[in-house]
């Protein structure tokens, strides 16, 4: 086979796949309606089965609706039919992933699912099948054809149900009226999480750790408080304790390039006033963001009186994991 060959064939199969997703627009219908109520309503947990590559995009389908608000999980029917049933309560909600809709695994549990009375969403390639029949909500999620060149292996039908179970998560995402910040409460791991939800007050440095001058002092005191601090940075405040601006490394070089004398060289003639600032209730995100839009190494912290609570400089995002 040549180059070209094996080019041909990739893009036959994004394209074959392709069709199959678009094919699904007509499928979300009054069954996608029900079945998302049907999951909203629901007062225990999803519980999706599946066997073989089904049973992989059922675990798939699981951990997205559990990311996302719905809790729910994966259970393989197999155990199932093994005592792992014994999971399953009357409140729970079942979805079904079977591409032929006549797996024995999940054909074999139809009765004992039947006895809890518990809800039985099916999402299968054909009506006619008996988990769709015994199922009270059928999603249908039917191929042309799959994207393997034999027919055979499942492509297209496992890239149908992965893509409906990823419209169901969503729509169910927004009618529960799921936030960024709920998002980052169920990754709490990840570094979205801690973009999400860590603050500028958790990961700030306050109290003496704050490296601050007055407006009287000179650039060698200027200077011997960013050494002891070691921020690259000192905040300059006035007599009343707000921030009238901030000397920084960079600063001080071109300080030394104008040959002023740093003892006796007030700091107010060569500090930048103001300085860029951030509250301290703002998420660690928005830091990095200011850093990196006004290529900075440093932040103050100041609250809504104008007083300095705190700074924290690049070095304290990279160590949190923000960026």
């Amino acid at each position: 086979m040549d180059n070209q060959a094996i080019l041909d064939l990739g893009r036959v199969v994004i394209e074959t796949e392709a069709a199959a997703i678009t094919s699904l627009l007509s499928r979300i219908d009054d069954s996608f309606v029900e079945a998302c109520n049907a999951m909203l309503l629901c007062k225990g947990r999803v519980v999706v089965a599946g066997v073989g590559k089904s049973g992989h995009i059922a675990s798939k389908i699981a951990a997205t609706l559990a990311s996302t608000g719905t809790p729910a999980f994966f259970m393989h029917p197999a155990d199932a039919g093994h005592g792992d049933i014994g999971m399953i309560k009357q409140e729970d909600l079942v979805l079904a992933v079977s591409n032929s809709g006549e797996t024995r695994e999940v054909i074999e549990i139809l009765p004992a699912l039947k006895r809890l009375g518990v809800k039985l969403i099916a999402m299968t390639g054909n009506a006619a099948t008996t988990l769709a029949r015994h199922a009270d909500i059928h999603i249908d999620v039917s191929v042309e054809k799959e994207a393997c060149a034999l027919g055979l292996a499942p492509t297209s039908s496992t890239t149908a149900a992965l893509v409906m179970g990823d419209a169901l998560a969503v729509a169910l995402l927004e009618a529960r009226g799921f936030t960024r910040e709920d998002f980052a409460r169920s990754h709490p791991a990840g570094q979205l999480g801690r973009k999400l939800l860590l603050h500028i007050r958790d990961i700030m440095h306050s109290g003496s750790d704050i490296p601050r001058v007055k407006l009287s002092a000179t650039v060698s005191e200027t200077i011997l408080e960013i050494t002891r601090k070691r921020m690259g940075m000192s905040a300059v405040i006035d007599a009343d304790g707000k921030v009238a601006g901030i000397y920084t490394d960079g600063d001080l070089r071109r300080t030394l390039d104008t040959g002023l004398d740093i003892r006796t060289t007030p700091i107010s003639a060569v500090m930048t006033r103001g300085g860029r600032y951030i509250r301290p209730q703002a998420l660690a995100a928005e830091a990095a963001h200011m850093m990196e839009t006004y290529k900075i190494q440093g932040l103050l912290v100041i609250n809504e009186d104008n007083q300095l609570v705190g700074v924290l400089n690049f070095q304290d995002l990279l160590k949190a994991g923000v960026v």
